[in-house]
Protein backbone atom coordinates (compact mmCIF):
# COMPACT_ATOMS: atom_id res chain seq x y z
CA UNK A 1 0.00 0.00 0.00
CA UNK A 2 1.38 3.46 -1.17
CA UNK A 3 2.68 5.47 1.98
CA UNK A 4 -0.09 8.29 0.96
CA UNK A 5 -2.88 5.56 0.65
CA UNK A 6 -4.86 5.39 4.00
CA UNK A 7 -5.88 2.02 5.73
CA UNK A 8 -9.31 3.44 5.49
CA UNK A 9 -9.49 3.00 1.74
CA UNK A 10 -10.75 -1.13 2.31
CA UNK A 11 -13.23 -3.00 2.64
CA UNK A 12 -14.09 -3.47 6.58
CA UNK A 13 -17.20 -5.93 5.74
CA UNK A 14 -18.60 -8.03 2.79
CA UNK A 15 -21.92 -9.02 2.20
CA UNK A 16 -22.94 -11.87 -0.40
CA UNK A 17 -26.53 -11.08 -0.83
CA UNK A 18 -26.43 -14.12 -3.07
CA UNK A 19 -24.74 -16.22 -1.44
CA UNK A 20 -25.92 -20.13 -0.20
CA UNK A 21 -24.08 -23.21 0.45
CA UNK A 22 -22.31 -24.21 -3.21
CA UNK A 23 -22.51 -27.59 -4.49
CA UNK A 24 -19.33 -29.13 -2.95
CA UNK A 25 -17.66 -28.92 0.58
CA UNK A 26 -13.72 -27.73 -1.12
CA UNK A 27 -15.94 -24.40 -3.76
CA UNK A 28 -17.38 -23.49 0.15
CA UNK A 29 -14.13 -23.53 1.65
CA UNK A 30 -12.75 -21.81 -1.71
CA UNK A 31 -15.17 -18.91 -1.10
CA UNK A 32 -14.80 -19.19 2.92
CA UNK A 33 -11.10 -18.82 2.60
CA UNK A 34 -11.23 -15.75 -0.12
CA UNK A 35 -13.77 -14.08 2.08
CA UNK A 36 -11.14 -14.17 5.44
CA UNK A 37 -8.42 -13.14 3.29
CA UNK A 38 -10.17 -10.35 1.32
CA UNK A 39 -11.19 -9.32 5.08
CA UNK A 40 -7.64 -9.74 6.53
CA UNK A 41 -5.99 -7.22 3.86
CA UNK A 42 -7.26 -5.85 1.12
CA UNK A 43 -6.93 -2.01 -1.01
CA UNK A 44 -10.51 -0.86 -2.26
CA UNK A 45 -11.04 2.58 -3.40
CA UNK A 46 -13.97 3.93 -5.14
CA UNK A 47 -13.06 6.72 -7.10
CA UNK A 48 -15.08 10.12 -6.20
CA UNK A 49 -16.34 8.66 -2.77
CA UNK A 50 -15.02 10.08 0.12
CA UNK A 51 -14.18 8.04 3.50
CA UNK A 52 -14.02 4.53 4.44
CA UNK A 53 -13.42 1.89 5.24
CA UNK A 54 -16.40 0.33 3.32
CA UNK A 55 -18.71 -2.21 3.36
CA UNK A 56 -19.65 -4.23 -0.34
CA UNK A 57 -22.05 -5.73 -1.58
CA UNK A 58 -21.29 -8.00 -4.21
CA UNK A 59 -23.70 -9.52 -6.39
CA UNK A 60 -25.13 -10.54 -9.31
CA UNK A 61 -28.37 -8.82 -10.87
CA UNK A 62 -30.05 -9.23 -14.89
CA UNK A 63 -26.54 -10.72 -15.63
CA UNK A 64 -24.37 -8.05 -14.14
CA UNK A 65 -22.01 -7.84 -11.27
CA UNK A 66 -22.85 -5.65 -9.14
CA UNK A 67 -20.69 -3.71 -6.62
CA UNK A 68 -23.12 -2.31 -4.04
CA UNK A 69 -21.12 -0.01 -2.21
CA UNK A 70 -21.81 1.49 1.49
CA UNK A 71 -20.42 3.27 4.43
CA UNK A 72 -19.62 1.30 7.72
CA UNK A 73 -23.25 2.52 8.42
CA UNK A 74 -24.78 0.62 5.96
CA UNK A 75 -26.03 3.79 3.66
CA UNK A 76 -25.51 3.33 0.10
CA UNK A 77 -22.32 5.44 -1.50
CA UNK A 78 -22.04 4.01 -4.88
CA UNK A 79 -23.12 0.89 -7.26
CA UNK A 80 -20.89 -0.29 -9.90
CA UNK A 81 -21.90 -2.75 -12.65
CA UNK A 82 -19.87 -4.73 -14.62
CA UNK A 83 -21.12 -7.32 -17.45
CA UNK A 84 -20.72 -10.91 -17.04
CA UNK A 85 -19.79 -11.63 -20.45
CA UNK A 86 -16.36 -10.57 -21.11
CA UNK A 87 -15.43 -12.73 -17.75
CA UNK A 88 -17.64 -16.01 -18.69
CA UNK A 89 -15.00 -17.98 -20.24
CA UNK A 90 -12.51 -17.42 -17.16
CA UNK A 91 -15.27 -18.40 -14.61
CA UNK A 92 -16.22 -21.72 -16.85
CA UNK A 93 -12.91 -22.70 -17.12
CA UNK A 94 -12.20 -22.06 -12.98
CA UNK A 95 -15.07 -24.64 -12.50
CA UNK A 96 -13.86 -26.85 -14.67
CA UNK A 97 -10.96 -26.76 -12.59
CA UNK A 98 -12.14 -26.49 -9.16
CA UNK A 99 -13.82 -30.00 -10.78
CA UNK A 100 -10.71 -31.66 -11.53
CA UNK A 101 -8.86 -30.56 -8.44
CA UNK A 102 -11.50 -32.17 -6.49
CA UNK A 103 -11.63 -35.32 -8.47
CA UNK A 104 -7.95 -35.80 -8.46
CA UNK A 105 -8.19 -35.23 -4.68
CA UNK A 106 -10.22 -37.42 -4.04
CA UNK A 107 -8.32 -40.26 -6.38
CA UNK A 108 -5.68 -39.71 -4.13
CA UNK A 109 -1.80 -40.34 -5.05
CA UNK A 110 -1.47 -37.47 -8.03
CA UNK A 111 0.82 -35.63 -6.32
CA UNK A 112 2.32 -34.29 -9.79
CA UNK A 113 -1.47 -33.85 -11.60
CA UNK A 114 -3.16 -31.94 -8.58
CA UNK A 115 0.23 -29.31 -8.66
CA UNK A 116 -0.39 -28.74 -12.42
CA UNK A 117 -3.91 -28.29 -11.96
CA UNK A 118 -3.18 -25.72 -9.26
CA UNK A 119 -0.57 -23.91 -11.26
CA UNK A 120 -3.53 -23.95 -14.17
CA UNK A 121 -6.03 -22.53 -10.94
CA UNK A 122 -3.28 -19.76 -9.99
CA UNK A 123 -3.08 -18.79 -13.69
CA UNK A 124 -6.92 -18.35 -14.13
CA UNK A 125 -6.95 -16.31 -11.34
CA UNK A 126 -4.12 -13.99 -12.26
CA UNK A 127 -6.00 -13.32 -15.39
CA UNK A 128 -9.18 -12.81 -13.67
CA UNK A 129 -7.67 -10.25 -11.83
CA UNK A 130 -6.03 -8.28 -14.33
CA UNK A 131 -9.40 -8.23 -16.18
CA UNK A 132 -11.27 -7.06 -12.85
CA UNK A 133 -9.21 -4.67 -12.60
CA UNK A 134 -9.31 -3.60 -16.19
CA UNK A 135 -13.38 -3.27 -16.20
CA UNK A 136 -12.98 -1.35 -12.80
CA UNK A 137 -10.60 0.61 -13.91
CA UNK A 138 -11.71 4.69 -13.14
CA UNK A 139 -14.12 3.48 -11.41
CA UNK A 140 -12.97 1.56 -8.35
CA UNK A 141 -8.94 1.17 -7.64
CA UNK A 142 -8.06 -2.36 -6.30
CA UNK A 143 -4.45 -4.10 -6.17
CA UNK A 144 -3.82 -7.14 -7.18
CA UNK A 145 -4.47 -9.58 -4.53
CA UNK A 146 -7.62 -7.88 -3.90
CA UNK A 147 -8.90 -8.19 -7.33
CA UNK A 148 -7.76 -12.01 -7.14
CA UNK A 149 -9.78 -12.40 -4.41
CA UNK A 150 -13.21 -10.67 -5.82
CA UNK A 151 -12.60 -12.88 -8.61
CA UNK A 152 -12.92 -16.26 -6.49
CA UNK A 153 -15.96 -15.13 -5.01
CA UNK A 154 -17.38 -13.74 -8.64
CA UNK A 155 -17.01 -17.46 -9.62
CA UNK A 156 -18.80 -18.36 -6.70
CA UNK A 157 -21.63 -16.35 -7.44
CA UNK A 158 -21.73 -17.31 -10.74
CA UNK A 159 -21.94 -20.72 -9.94
CA UNK A 160 -25.63 -20.57 -8.64
CA UNK A 161 -26.78 -18.65 -11.79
Amino acid sequence: MPEDETPARRIARLDLPDASPLPSAYAEADRHQAVQDLLAGNSFDPHGVPGGPFVLNLCVRDGRLVFDIRDEADTPVRAVALALGPFRRLIKDYHMIVQSHEQAVSEGGHEARIQAIDMGRRGLHNEGAALLEERLEGRIGLDFETARRLFTLVCALHQRI
